[in-house]
């Protein structure tokens, strides 16, 4: 399964990704528990799971996958499929009446008796922090007003609303206004496009204006910002330890899943257009 050649998507190269919502992907499980391959070691990656991958995305994040996250929505199925195989091949089954994520985790746990944390210094615990220092720096944040239209989100009606607002008509009580603190940018990036979050940070404060949403228009009023700031190493270290560890740990774990993966012969059968 070749992995796309773009992956902008900061969540696709979380290590814990896949054992984090391991719980949360094993699609319909008796549906799989039914299925029987003609080759025990030929794994099928076909319409089916991606049909249930793009379902549960879409349930978690109101949109359907792209490309880069349809393949890491695979990697997570491959990975589970791997393990629940491995753990029938082991007979850890027995006793479980072949419940797929008790057997799964049986595995996974196999595997994680034989990880090994490596030896490291503050300097490179600091070097690790600085390349992941989105993580732990403040971001920009925002207090916005939104006053939601009482029809449809057109260009028009942004417009006329707008317009009322601004002249100091009480249009804000007949729409309803949603409050808006502390919004991080990169999370108003995602929850209405980047094209409002671009523009949220070019408005004035305390005025009324209309931004482009995905699927129209929405008047926003900028109540304040705060400028992001860089994180303090010294008062994270604990913190950073620990997520280092982690993120150790579970690439240790994923390079292990993935070594058995080789044992298989993986097919993508593509949905039919």
């Amino acid at each position: 399964m070749t992995p796309p050649k773009t992956a902008s998507h900061r969540w696709l190269h979380e290590p814990l990704l896949h054992f984090l919502i391991a719980g949360a992907m094993l699609f319909a499980l008796d549906a799989w528990l039914t299925r029987n391959d003609v080759d025990p070691r030929v794994v099928t990656i076909d319409a089916a799971v991606d049909r249930k991958a793009i379902e549960v995305f879409e349930q978690a994040r109101g949109r359907p996958p792209n490309e880069d996250e349809l393949y890491a929505l695979r990697r997570v199925w491959l990975d589970n499929e791997v393990l629940y195989r491995e753990g029938l091949a082991l007979q850890m089954d027995r006793g479980d009446d072949a419940i797929r994520d008790r057997v799964i985790f049986k595995a996974l746990s196999m595997i994680n008796a034989g990880l090994k944390l490596p030896s490291f210094d503050d300097d490179s615990l600091r070097a690790w922090f600085e390349a992941n220092r989105v993580k732990y720096d403040e971001p920009p944040r925002f207090d916005f007003l939104e006053a939601v239209m009482p029809g449809a989100a057109t260009q028009e009606a942004a417009r006329e609303l707008t317009e009322r607002l601004q002249a100091g008509d009480s249009g804000d009580a007949q729409a309803g206004l949603r409050v808006f603190r502390g919004r991080p940018l990169a999370n108003i990036a995602e929850s209405y496009g980047q094209e409002f979050a671009d523009a949220l940070q070019k408005m004035p404060e305390g005025g009324w204006q209309m931004l482009p949403f995905r699927d129209g228009w929405r008047v926003i009023r900028l109540e304040s910002r705060s400028a992001s700031a860089p994180a303090d190493y010294e008062q994270l270290r604990g913190m950073v330890l620990q997520d280092w560890t982690d993120t150790v740990m579970a690439e240790q774990r994923s390079a292990a899943v993935r070594a058995l993966a080789q044992k298989y012969t993986i097919v993508l059968r593509e949905a039919q257009p």
